[in-house]
């Protein structure tokens, strides 16, 4: 059995069983190397990229007592998992376009799902693009850029594997495999679209289910079939003589939540819990939290009012359900990694675009500036970690825009100079040296925003969203009295939170005006409160102060030495 495999196990065998028949082909005996990595000319690390969506760091090897994640958490038991990690905003495009291009959203100007990066930079180098002027191939499967910004002409060199050996899915919709759920969606669309014209939201009701499991294999759905592509897009790459950079993008456990009914099963008789945080921080932020627009808008959830319980737990299960899809892919690809020889000269890098709210602080979704929104997973095993290393885990404070530089700074290339990460290679063999003061994040006014970030539109307050959007901006309106202005809440209000080893501090501002005061503070302690159940500033002048000072110094104030 292969190292990964071997101490995954060994670290979380209780959970391993249910699944252990589901992935035999992958646990079975020592795979031989098709092709050994030594014979390639240019001996520089490959690099797979894997990126998941949604994903918050529920999984077993972050302590997760009901996940079932034995890949990764094997492959933690291989690398360095690093318990804090944080995206720079917590909804897909700016996530991603920061991960990619190195900036901070505000520098790329992406503070929302609909703007490309590359209209607003349009000379910006990308990582993959920097790697292809290093003399690697790059191509990806799956989701890496946020869908129609995928910047096929400058950050790929190839396209990803087109043959026989994996047939195209068929068309479908909205990814659904059951005939009952494609035309619930039809319909439901053509409802919406009959009824609010051309004022529908881009992101509104007229939706499908919210999960979905039916009995078909893996490849049936997407993450299954994009899998399948890169293994074949890999073995391609193995033909030349260039190190390669293979982005591995999942959908799941992105909404809808949707996978095989195998992994509904593994978690038949589990007692899942819902979380007891069910509001929002005392004295938080008014316009920190939203409405749970996103999971509202599928068919088979409530327009308004609570969540049951039985629904709820229902729901989290459909979560960790395509949690494990995807685990169950990760163990295939790594597997094919090691039977082609790449294993030992390839920089495995897992990490997810942001966390999600599964009814913390009453919500369901993303888009918000709070822990659960913002942490994140991250796992690296380079061929050349120290063995004392493997396995640990280390608490330093990283961002997703580090991993463009360290990347760079693994595979022996230079750094260029408009990113704005610092590389992590030094912890990746001293995983508690000192490091970072602060990392750093944003996301505008989450409650009188669409779920993209985007400003409302005409056709969410005309939906049964409306009533939605009252009640948060009444509830604004409450806490802020004369600071309310509606033009500055809907489309000018920005919070910026800083995490330090001990606190949270957010403030929200006009972040079209650099002179702006901050309008509002939350502070939360995170060796008392760290699931940041009420709000402190209001006591806390001092550490208000002194935070402010440090947040003002910026990210390139708070960098390791």
């Amino acid at each position: 059995m292969n190292r990964i495999l071997k101490k995954g196990l060994n670290n979380s065998l209780t959970k391993i069983i249910p699944v252990l028949l589901m992935v035999t082909f992958i646990l079975g005996c020592k795979p031989q190397n098709e092709k050994p990595e030594e014979n390639r000319a240019d001996k520089r690390p490959n690099i797979l990229f894997i990126a998941i969506d949604d994903l918050r760091p529920e999984l077993g090897a972050y302590g997760s007592e009901i996940a079932i994640t034995p890949h990764m958490d094997a492959l933690a038991a291989d690398g360095l998992l690093f318990n804090n990690a944080y995206c720079q905003e917590a909804i897909c495009s700016p996530s991603r376009a920061s991960v990619m291009t190195g900036g901070r959203p505000e520098t790329i100007k992406v503070i929302e799902n609909f703007t490309y990066f590359r209209d607003v930079n349009p000379d910006i180098i990308t990582l993959p693009q920097h790697l292809i002027s290093k003399g690697y191939e790059t191509t990806y499967t799956g989701k890496i850029f946020h869908p129609g910004y995928t910047d096929e002409e400058k950050s790929w060199s190839r396209k990803a594997y087109s043959g026989p050996d994996v047939p195209p899915m068929p068309e479908r919709v909205r990814g659904y495999v059951l005939p009952e759920n494609q035309e619930m969606f039809r319909k439901n669309r053509e409802e919406v679209i009959a009824k609010y014209g051309v004022n529908a939201p881009r992101n509104g009701l007229g939706k499908g289910p919210s999960y979905e499991f039916a009995d078909a294999p893996d490849n049936t759905y997407e993450d299954g079939h994009n899998t399948d592509l890169a293994i074949a897009t890999m073995k391609e790459m193995a033909k030349n003589d260039k190190p390669f950079f293979l982005g591995l993008g999942y959908k799941k456990p992105h909404l809808e939540w949707i996978a095989p009914k195998k992994y509904w099963d593994l978690y038949e008789g589990k007692d899942i819990t819902i979380t007891p945080q069910t509001e929002g921080p005392k004295d938080g932020a008014s316009m920190g939290l939203h409405a749970s627009f996103e999971l509202r808008a599928r068919a088979d959830i409530p327009n308004y009012g609570n969540i049951e319980v039985e629904q709820a737990k229902n729901l989290k299960r459909a979560y960790l359900a395509t949690v494990s899809y995807v685990d169950a892919q990760i163990g295939k690809m790594l597997a094919a990694l090691e039977k082609a020889g790449f294993k030992e000269n390839t920089i495995v890098m897992l990490w997810s675009d942001h966390g999600w709210h599964l009814g913390d602080m009453g919500i369901w979704g993303k888009a918000t500036n709070y822990e659960i929104a913002t942490r994140v997973p991250l796992i690296v095993s380079t061929p050349n970690m120290p063995e004392a290393v493997r396995g640990t885990k280390t608490d330093a404070l990283v961002e997703l825009v580090d991993m463009y530089p360290t990347i760079c700074d693994l595979a022996g290339v230079n750094i260029p100079e408009h990113v704005e990460g610092q590389s992590f290679k030094p912890l990746l063999t001293d995983p508690n040296r000192k490091w970072k003061d602060a990392v750093f994040m944003q996301f505008p006014s989450p409650a009188l925003r669409e779920w993209a970030a985007n400003p409302l539109s005409k056709g969410m307050r005309e939906t049964s969203f409306g009533r939605l959007i009252e009640d948060v901006e009444n509830r604004i309106k409450n806490q802020q009295g004369d600071k309310w202005e509606r033009d500055l809440f809907e489309n000018r209000l920005m919070g910026y939170s800083m995490r330090t080893e001990d606190y949270r501090f957010t403030l929200w501002k006009d972040y079209t005006d650099p002179k702006a005061e901050p309008i509002f503070f939350e502070l939360y302690d995170h060796r008392k409160d760290p699931h940041e159940t009420v709000n402190i500033a209001g006591d806390n002048p001092e550490i208000v102060a002194k935070l402010l000072a440090q947040f003002n110094r910026g990210w390139k104030g708070n960098l390791a030495l």
